[in-house]
């Protein structure tokens, strides 16, 4: 009996290694990415030594436990979607399935079966695994996030979307709270301005940061995450405030900000989906003093055993999907929010992220 069950294991590795895809060497990933049109640096993406000098450094180290994939290829490990919702709820671990948690947002909007329409219009250029225009995905991609809702009734959420970067405030938990959210805000034909016809209750603004930074902490799908997002947290925060970045971890009362609602601006849908688009641009001038960003704990997105797990969203409609990144690449995802370049080991893929030549993620 024993030796039936060694043999099954054995046969089993066997299996997995088998099927398991290495990563291609550093050079052919630079090649690979520049060809496709993707901003990439050849930087290493580490820069303290290995292992690294905690006196000098001071990065902290994963648990000898935490077991990281750091043979197989991770790029191509995200599915495409062509809007990413993030639900308020204040937590930083949720149900095994967000969206299958009765009674929940996520759970309603899931119901809905929301989908996108792939786009007419197709690259000529190579193609990279992972990396894909919001406008060519169908899927609708529904998570939870660690921000609290920005309404005094703590029944209604605060919905972050991506990649249009805007936030919808009032919505309701209930199955008619996501048919509200589906018709004014996610529906495949509506542009960043959303809907022309006011949706009773809600409404939304852009976000006020020049950089949205997702990390996965969801303990009840893998520990990996829950060890990893709070160190990341904490890295990044040194790293962006080291040059000069205020970093957030809650949502600014919208009502509190310079601009209206989206909703409120006046003139026909063109008009207002101009002025959404100036409002993004403002964000990223050269004029703003202090620049911002926000980092929230999020639900699962798979490729735990890629972690740490770090989506990085910009107003530009970029969404950058990092994963095996530790302390001591914070300073690379850094890097990539200031300067606009991706580091290719750390790549698992990423929606709007194409350039032209010479372009970096900052350039419009």
């Amino acid at each position: 009996m024993m030796d039936t069950v060694k043999s099954f294991i054995n046969a089993s590795k066997n299996n997995v290694f088998a099927v398991v895809k290495p990563a291609p060497p550093v050079d052919n990933l630079v090649a690979k990415l520049d060809s496709a049109s993707i901003p990439v640096t050849s930087d290493p993406c580490r820069e303290c030594p290995n292992p690294c000098d905690e006196h000098e450094y001071r990065h902290e180290e994963w648990p000898s436990q935490m077991l990281i994939d750091h043979t197989s290829d991770m790029l191509g490990a995200v599915k495409p979607y062509f809007r990413q919702v993030v639900i308020s709820t204040g937590k930083s671990d949720w149900e095994r399935e967000v969206t299958e948690a009765r009674g929940t947002l996520a759970a309603n909007l899931n119901d809905l079966s929301i989908s996108g329409h792939k786009s007419s219009s197709s690259s000529n250029g190579p193609k990279v695994p992972g990396v894909f225009n919001s406008d060519s995905a169908t899927r609708l991609s529904v998570i939870n996030g660690s921000h609290r809702t920005t309404s005094e009734d703590a029944s209604k959420e605060t919905v972050l979307i991506f990649p249009d970067y805007k936030m919808v405030t009032e919505v309701d938990s209930t199955s008619k709270g996501a048919e509200t959210l589906a018709r004014g805000f996610l529906d495949a034909e509506l542009s960043k301005a959303g809907s022309d016809q006011p949706q009773i209750g809600s409404k939304s603004w852009i976000l006020p940061y020049q950089a949205v930074i997702l990390l996965c902490s969801h303990k009840r799908r893998d520990n990996k995450c829950a060890i990893a997002a709070p160190v990341l947290k904490r890295a990044l925060t040194t790293e962006l405030e080291s040059v000069g970045w205020e970093v957030h971890d809650q949502l600014e009362d919208p009502e509190c900000l310079e601009d209206s609602a989206i909703e409120d601006i006046p003139g026909t849908t063109a008009e207002r989906e101009a002025v959404v688009e100036e409002r993004l641009k403002n964000l990223c001038s050269p004029s703003v003093e202090t620049k911002r960003a926000l980092i929230i704990f999020c639900s699962h997105i798979g490729g735990h055993k890629f972690a740490g797990n770090v989506i990085i969203y910009t107003p530009h409609g970029s969404g950058v999907w990092y994963g095996r990144v530790s302390s001591h690449q914070t300073h690379a995802v850094m890097k990539t929010i200031t300067e606009g370049k991706i580091y290719p080991t750390l790549l698992r893929g990423g929606v709007n992220i194409t350039r032209p030549k010479g372009k970096t993620l900052l350039d419009w």
